[in-house]
């Protein structure tokens, strides 16, 4: 290739790039939940922070091999030269300050945003069963008595408190414009508290490979008001489906690409009963619960290790 051509390919570059991330959304920068919108602005200023050290680091290399280039006679030679108090300072005072400040901001948020933490509010929180199977998403309504399968309903500016669990292989429960994801695992109950600031239909993804079907593993979660909310349960409960034990049984069954369902009935203790399916993995424990009684139980069994007083080593 000449050297004539290379100015031409740096040219066509920058249109490749932008071909390349046409197909991106900034859904993590444009969240629609108060959870995403404080998540967004701790990227952003942890981002920030870093910068902070980055970009002068930069600027300074090229400055710096501009300025001392071997053409560039006018450029102070100092072959001797090896110490400066303002440079030492500079380079650890600034940095320390930073990872300060970066540090109490992560430290803060992730106590703030902690998903097993309910959400401040003053409205009643509506509460939705999560089940991950192979491939697709069951939510149950324990309070309404309904279920669905792939879409979720609920008011905006109302919390919305998440129990997610599996009946597969481990997976993930991750709504991108409303906040952060949380794990789902059969036997475990994890916990997630979203709440959307507005109305607005919002993508649901399998943030975690789960096998063939995980890329069609996703549901439409739609936020609406109180009203239209209510009117959308007693529709459901016109299904005439119904999620009893033969039904769930086939639906547990792999699956992919799988259209929404709704189910007029649901038990309140389904999600229960598939959590206490793992008898051998604690039972359905929460993650908090399981953490605190294996503490527990491994400080009963170093006590009881211990030699009685008086006994014979």
């Amino acid at each position: 290739m000449s050297k004539k051509r290379y100015p031409r390919l740096f040219g066509i570059l920058p249109f490749l790039g932008m071909l390349l991330l046409s197909g991106c959304n900034w859904t993590l920068l444009d969240p629609k939940g108060q959870v995403g919108i404080e998540q967004k602005n701790l990227i952003l200023i942890a981002t920030g922070l870093m910068l902070l050290v980055v970009v002068p680091v930069i600027i300074m290399t090229l400055a710096f091999a501009w300025k001392y280039r071997a053409s560039n006679k006018a450029a102070t030679y100092t072959p001797d030269w090896s110490h400066s108090t303002k440079i030492e300072a500079a380079v650890w005072i600034i940095p320390i300050l930073i990872i300060i400040a970066l540090g109490y901001v992560t430290y803060k948020s992730t106590h703030k945003l902690d998903p097993y933490r309910p959400l401040d509010s003053d409205v009643k929180p509506v509460q939705i069963d999560v089940v991950a199977l192979d491939w697709k998403w069951l939510f149950i309504y324990p309070e309404q008595g309904i279920a669905t399968v792939n879409k979720i309903v609920f008011p905006a500016n109302t919390p919305v408190n998440f129990r997610v669990t599996s009946d597969a292989v481990m997976n993930s429960f991750f709504i991108p414009g409303l906040g952060g994801q949380i794990y789902a695992m059969a036997g475990m109950t994890t916990k997630l508290h979203l709440i959307a600031n507005e109305n607005g239909e919002f993508d649901g993804i399998s943030a975690n490979y789960s096998g063939a079907g995980f890329t069609g593993m996703k549901f439409k979660a739609t936020a609406t008001s109180q009203e239209d909310f209510d009117k959308w349960v007693a529709e459901v409960k016109q299904s005439p489906k119904k999620l009893d034990k033969a039904e769930y049984e086939a639906l547990a069954k792999p699956s992919e690409n799988n259209p929404v369902a709704l189910y007029s009935e649901a038990s309140p203790e389904q999600f229960q009963l598939i959590v206490d399916k793992y008898e051998g993995m604690n039972r359905g424990r929460s993650h908090e619960e399981a953490g605190s009684k294996d503490l527990a139980t491994t400080k009963g069994v170093e006590s009881s290790m211990q030699p009685a007083a008086g006994a014979e080593e």
